[in-house]
């Protein structure tokens, strides 16, 4: 599996945890959800990522959206 593949796949699982943890916990979780979003949408356009970052470090096979 590639970085970019793991990057979008632990983004949803993030975001489908938060919105469980708002609907039974506290609405606060949603802000979880609006950081993992931002967070996607600048990496659209600066290509950075921090979890990218500790994959290629850890030795995760790059792909074609992450370097």
């Amino acid at each position: 599996m590639s970085i970019g593949r793991i990057v979008l796949a632990f983004a949803g699982a993030v975001i489908f945890l938060s919105v469980a943890m708002a609907n039974y916990h506290h609405p606060y979780w949603l802000w979880v959800t609006v950081f993992v979003g931002v967070n996607l949408f600048q990496a659209a356009f600066t290509g950075f990522c921090p979890l990218a970052k500790i994959l290629r470090r850890l030795g995760t096979k790059p792909g074609t959206a992450f370097y």
